[in-house]
Formats: C-alpha cells, structure tokens, sequence
C-alpha cells in the first residue's frame, strides 16, 4: 500500500517510516528537514513544510493512509498543528481523495486532560500548555471535518526498542493509567492501523 508519513525526520515519524519500508510499502514522506534513511526504491521524499498546500498534495498524492507525526521543540504557543490539519483537509477535498488519517497528539489533549495523573497534569499547565491547546484544536479540526481518521494519544515516549506489546485504550475512565511507552511501539501501532484500520473514530491512548 501507499503510506505517507508528515513529519517523518526524527522521532515516530522516522520510526514509522522505517518500519512501512521493511513490510514492503511504498512511503512519501514530507518534512522540513532531510529524512535521515539511505535511498530506496520505495521511498519518495517531499521536502517542504506541512502548511505549504504545493508540498502537502506532492507528497499525499495516491495515498491509501496518512499518518501525521508532527512535533515541536518549543513550548511556545503554535498554530502548527491545527494549522497543518487545515491544509491537509483541504488538499484531500480539493483533490477528491479520503485515505485514512491517522494523527499522533498525546495523551493530555482534549477531554484526556481530566484523566492525566495530577503531576502529569502540573507538567503541561507549567511546560505545554500551549502546545497541548493547538494540538486539541488539531484533534477538532480533524473529528470535525473528515471521515476516516483516528486520534492516537500516546504517554510519555521512551527511545526504548519495539516490543509490540502494549496496551490500546479507545475508552476514558475514572482512574485509568496512561504511563510510557516507546516511539517505536507508537510507530509499530501506527503502521499496523494504516494497514487495516480497527479504531476509525476513536481517540486512542497508547500505554505500556
């Protein structure tokens, strides 16, 4: 299948990107900054931002699922995220297009704010607020305005190796516990969904 993957530079988009590549996929991927893999003949690369239309429809055309893993170093306010979604949205109209959308946020955005742990929730009124409000705005726009798509909320990430054992909560109740969890098992998740799709419609916690 035809996979693209916004944000694939570092982190879990680069992760995702590896890991399609390996179970035979084709991958565009689109990114400000080179993505750091050797050639291959199944990887198209797109350099360009997320909230540039012209990049955006070069690398989701053809797309059977798209996975967004956009990412921020600063914890300053930002209209990335639910900018980008925007975009996105409006590219696939344009172009008459609806493959699945799969959008990495974290586990904290929207109505999962109540159900972090009182540290958690000191640690993003305190350092990502900001960040963590257009990330909720990312989340409305999507649920909002698009068919096929799937909210996954990881935990806290680790750079711990792929396991493949997790858990997928796709419910929010009074006192569960969403701790860490590895990129590359977000990204195992993440690639497994794009290729048969089980939470369509649903925001999905990711915890070890």
């Amino acid at each position: 299948m035809k996979i693209t993957v916004v944000g694939a530079s570092a982190g879990i988009g680069l992760e995702i990107t590896r890991l399609a590549l390996e179970r035979g996929h084709e991958v565009a991927t689109l990114s400000r900054r080179a993505v750091p893999l050797p050639d291959h003949p199944k990887l198209r690369r797109v350099q360009g931002s997320a909230t540039n239309p012209p990049a955006v429809k070069a690398a989701v055309e053809g797309a059977d699922a798209i996975l967004v893993t956009l990412g921020v170093k600063s914890p300053f306010a930002t209209t990335l995220f639910s900018g980008s979604a925007r975009i996105l949205l409006q590219v696939l109209q344009e172009t008459n297009a609806s493959p699945t959308l799969i959008v990495l946020t974290g586990f904290g955005t929207g109505e999962s704010w109540g159900y972090n742990s009182l540290p958690m929730r000191i640690f993003f009124s305190l350092l990502l607020k900001a960040v963590y409000a257009d990330k909720s705005e990312q989340e409305r726009v999507i649920a909002g305005r698009y068919p096929r798509w799937e909210i996954v909320r990881p935990g806290r990430l680790t750079s711990g190796t792929m396991t493949g054992r997790y858990r997928v909560l796709d419910e929010l109740v009074e006192g569960m516990k969403v701790g860490a969890i590895s990129r590359s098992d977000v990204a195992h998740f993440m690639v497994a969904q794009a290729e048969s799709p089980t939470y369509l419609g649903k925001y999905v916690a990711l915890t070890d």
